[in-house]
């Protein structure tokens, strides 16, 4: 089954999942946190070819489909950070985290050589770019879409984030930093955590928090705002609750299936 959910603006394809976007959360208004996000914009003759050999997505395909998510992987296959992806006038908006900016421009220069391609961090607003709810923190959570920064940056891996259910990973495509380590979870068909999403019963739940089942810690925090809360923990346990010290988290379940 193929389904559709909202972010960017446009329609994103998910597979074998059920429909349920935004939308399906009554009472749910934007908090929008447009200041929470920054503009690398990349531009060149080479901009493409050099974000291709970078990112999870097949850039090649963004002058059709105008905006992507995709995540900028460690040599170890470990998310960095998780990018929006809009094709502009004269290059490729990167949306990402404004704590990581600066960052992640001095990390991807290291990259360029002599490809023909400048990046720079600018001024523009985001907010142009980018729909309301995508800088809703809530409202990504109740859609199961993560959002890394500085705070939990290199800890997980795509398929742990479900990016691979989020159509931010292109399996066709040709090289990529930590694609080896992507391309063996896809290919062993399975990974044993991934994100599921929350309820908990009381408010002193932080990102980068353990998830234990009673015994051992089986996972950690991902995101949290309020009582809502995106974990990676095991997907055999994703029927269960879980904790978070004396906190219970009680699945709630994705608006996709696992």
């Amino acid at each position: 089954m193929i389904v559709t959910i909202a972010f960017g603006g446009d329609l994103g394809i998910l597979r074998n999942g059920c429909c349920k976007g935004f939308a399906g959360h009554p009472g749910s208004m934007p908090e929008v946190r447009i200041e929470l996000y920054k503009l690398i914009k990349v531009s060149g003759e080479d901009a493409v070819g050099f974000l291709q050999g970078q990112l999870t997505q097949d850039v090649g395909q963004l002058a059709a489909t105008g905006r992507m998510l995709a995540a900028w992987c460690n040599a170890r296959g470990r998310v960095i950070v998780v990018v929006r992806l809009v094709a502009i006038d004269d290059g490729i908006a990167m949306i990402v985290p404004d704590d990581m900016a600066d960052s992640i421009l001095t990390k991807l220069l290291m990259y360029r050589f002599r490809a023909k391609v400048d990046l720079a961090v600018t001024d523009d607003d985001c907010g142009e770019l980018m729909d309301p709810r995508d800088a809703d923190p809530r409202a990504l959570i109740l859609s199961g879409i993560p959002h890394i920064d500085s705070g939990n940056s290199e800890a997980f891996t795509p398929h742990m984030l479900n990016l691979d259910k989020l159509d931010a990973i292109s399996f066709t495509k040709g090289c990529y930093t930590g694609q080896e380590i992507v391309a063996r979870t896809e290919h062993i068909g399975k990974s044993k955590r991934r994100i599921m999403r929350y309820l908990a019963d009381g408010d002193d739940v932080t990102a980068g928090a353990a998830v234990t089942d009673g015994e051992r810690n089986v996972g950690a925090v991902v995101n949290v705002v309020g009582r809502d809360v995106l974990a990676v923990t095991p997907v055999e346990k994703h029927d269960s609750d879980l904790s978070v010290g004396a906190i219970t988290l009680s699945p709630q379940g994705l608006p996709y299936l696992v």
